[in-house]
């Protein structure tokens, strides 16, 4: 018969998903940081590409904090994300077309983010583990931040670029 499974394993088993899809961001950042065409985009991808190699760092304290070993668990969800990005990347290379879709696909990676460490910080909560709370909760702030910069970015030149 199959063990029951817990909270703790559904918390571990998520941790190690945005423990792989962080180290996946950090190498997706700097081609979208190349692409980018606006210096203020190109920056800003370039400042959260420090941001989250702290977020892989914390990840590693919260896994020290239960336990665990760091280790990363294959997440479909990212790679489609990220490829997306690749795609929008390949096919708007060059167009006034290129940083509005970068943003969109910056968003999308920063809805999936917001939305696991949402779950994970009160899943920490539920299992009494007041300090991993805190470390999730430091990144998902840092990630709702990065989510509104873009919006900022899309609401100026990037998107009246685009449909000029």
């Amino acid at each position: 018969m199959p063990k029951d499974k817990t909270l703790e394993d559904l918390f571990y088993d998520t941790l190690k998903d945005i423990y792989y899809a962080e180290r996946q961001i950090v190498r997706a950042l700097p081609k979208m940081a190349r692409a980018a065409q606006a210096p203020d985009l190109k920056a800003g991808f370039e400042k959260h590409l420090q941001e989250t190699e702290g977020h892989v760092e914390r990840l590693q304290q919260v896994f020290d904090l239960i336990g665990k070993r760091a280790q990363g668990k294959t997440c479909e969800a990212i790679q489609g994300i990220l490829a997306e990005g690749e795609e929008i990347i390949e096919e708007f290379k060059g167009t006034p077309a290129l940083d509005a879709g970068l943003i969109s696909a910056a968003q999308a990676v920063e809805h999936y983010e917001i939305a696991r460490y949402g779950t994970l910080r009160t899943w920490a909560n539920t299992l009494g583990q007041k300090k991993v709370v805190e470390l999730l909760d430091q990144t998902l702030q840092e990630e709702g931040n990065t989510d509104k910069i873009l919006s900022k970015l899309a609401m100026t030149a990037a998107n009246q670029k685009a449909a000029a």
